[in-house]
């Protein structure tokens, strides 16, 4: 028997595969953060500009700004790796990124200080607190800067997967059926059952709570209407305002029973459905 040779789109797969991979991820960072040590470096002194006739390869300074990248990148990680876990794969939004760039830079801070520290101990030397704190702010606007070219591709497929890609599996008894977000109308509870309504009228019943499915779902797409139902976004067809400051919502799932006949958002809820829905 005859062993098959591996076709050129084997091959193309393997490689689309490869490439596709977290250590073709983290090749591209490591590019990065050589080229931007270079460049830093080679803009830092005179004697380092291209141009110059006394030009000299910046060696050490180049040593050291990988050094220092590289436990700038650890930290980095580290954190987004938490904010990934407990922020980012439910809800990607400019507080959170705002509050992962701002605690990525405050343990850079404090890792900062200490590190220093000990090098001018080691090294015999003695820093003056201004030199300290301005080079403390040149790590810290350098560090932003690189952060944000080595995650913003990261986040941005976070993005496209928390809006587009995602999936949730609901379960019901014995049964699993995994829907994607941009199938999924609404979730509904009728006689204390949940049920997941998709966008044809099919309804599953699950084994979630509303408030379970609440903390699991994208908020930027899901929005709690009311006690008995969450809606998506795009499965709302008209917007109608009513008395006391109430707004009454009709969705395009064509469907019929109590909690979907008629949805009310209070007049406390209005603003916060508003900003959610434009």
């Amino acid at each position: 028997m005859s062993t098959a040779q591996p076709t050129k789109n084997t091959v193309k797969t393997v490689w689309h595969t490869f490439i596709s991979s977290s250590a073709w991820r983290w090749f591209q960072k490591a590019i990065v953060l050589t080229i931007f040590s270079l460049v830093v470096n080679h803009l830092a002194t005179r004697d380092s500009f291209p141009d110059s006739e006394s030009y000299r390869f910046p060696i050490e300074g180049f040593l050291s700004s990988i050094a220092l990248c590289i436990l700038v990148g650890i930290i980095a990680d580290l954190n987004f790796k938490f904010y990934k876990k407990k922020h980012f794969y439910k809800k990607i939004e400019i507080a959170t990124i705002v509050w992962f760039m701002a605690s990525t830079l405050g343990y850079i801070t404090i890792m900062y200080i200490p590190v220093n520290i000990i090098i001018n101990i080691v090294a015999g030397a003695q820093t003056e607190f201004y030199y300290l704190l301005i080079g403390l702010l040149i790590t810290l606007l350098l560090s932003f800067i690189l952060i944000g070219l080595l995650y913003a591709q990261d986040i941005h497929n976070l993005y496209k997967l928390s809006i587009k890609d995602a999936e949730i599996t609901i379960e019901s008894g014995a049964k699993m059926t995994k829907l994607t977000y941009e199938n999924i109308a609404c979730f509904y509870i009728e006689n204390k059952i949940v049920y997941t309504v998709q966008n044809d009228g099919t309804t599953i019943n699950t084994d979630f709570t509303l408030n379970e499915l609440e903390e699991k779902i994208n908020d930027q797409l899901f929005f709690r209407a009311n006690r008995k139902i969450i809606i998506h976004k795009n499965a709302v067809d008209q917007v109608e305002k009513i008395e006391n400051g109430k707004l009454r919502i009709r969705l395009k799932a064509p469907i019929e029973n109590d909690a979907m006949a008629e949805i009310n958002i209070s007049r406390y809820k209005r603003k916060a459905f508003m900003d959610w829905f434009q």
